[in-house]
C-alpha cells in the first residue's frame, strides 16, 4: 500500500505515519522533501518563501512519480501540502503545478489521508510555529481537496481525519480494508 498523508504542520501527520508503519508489516515512512532538500544543501528561508514551496512541490512530485523501491510506503506530506502552502502564501496553486504531473503522482497512492486542525490538535499537540500560515494552509488544503482543480485525486480514496487523535490509525486501517 502507498499511503499519502497531507495536512498543515502540527496536525499529527508524522505521528500518524509512524503509527501506521508500526501496524502495517513492511511499511516505511518516506523522508519528507524538506529534509531531502536540506541534506542536499538547500537553505530554506523562515518563514519559507514561495520558491521554497515550489522546490518542495517539485521534489514531492518526483518522489511520488518514481518507481517505488518498495511498494509499502507512507508519505508524510504529498504535493497537495505544497500546493496548499503556496495558496496560503498568496500564489495560485493552479499556476504553480502541471496538472498532468499532479494527477500522475497522486494516482500512485492507494489512499490519501488529510489531517486537519481540530480542537483536539490545538489542545493536545505542541503549539506550532507560524499559526496564521498553518491556519491558512489548513483552509487552502481543504479547498484544494474538495474542489480538486487538477482533477487529480478523484480516483484515489480520500479520508479526512477530524476525529480523536488516538482513533486515527484505526480509521486509516479501516479505510485501507475497505479499499483493498
Amino acid at each position: 500500500m502507498r499511503i499519502g498523508i497531507s495536512g498543515a504542520h502540527g496536525t499529527g501527520k508524522t505521528t500518524l505515519a509512524e503509527a501506521l508503519c508500526a501496524q502495517l508489516p513492511g511499511h516505511v515512512t518516506a523522508v519528507e522533501p524538506y529534509y531531502l532538500l536540506e541534506e542536499e544543501g538547500h537553505e530554506f528561508a523562515f518563514p519559507p518563501s514561495l520558491d521554497d514551496y515550489r522546490v518542495q512541490l517539485a521534489r514531492s512530485l518526483r518522489t511520488l512519480s518514481q518507481p517505488p523501491a518498495r511498494p509499502e510506503i507512507v508519505f508524510d506530506r504529498t504535493p497537495l501540502d505544497y500546493l496548499a502552502y503556496l495558496a496560503a502564501a498568496g500564489a495560485d496553486p493552479e499556476r504553480e503545478a502541471d496538472a498532468p504531473a499532479v494527477r500522475s503522482a497522486l494516482a500512485t497512492l492507494d489512499l490519501l489521508v488529510v489531517t486537519v486542525i481540530t480542537p483536539e490538535t490545538e489542545r493536545l499537540l505542541p503549539t506550532p510555529d507560524m499559526p496564521r500560515l498553518r491556519s491558512a494552509m489548513n483552509d487552502a488544503l481543504l479547498n484544494l481537496v474538495y474542489a480538486d482543480p487538477f482533477d487529480a485525486w478523484g480516483d484515489v480514496p480520500l479520508l479526512e481525519l477530524n476525529g480523536p487523535l488516538d482513533a486515527r490509525p484505526a480509521a486509516v486501517l479501516a479505510a485501507l480494508g475497505q479499499h483493498r
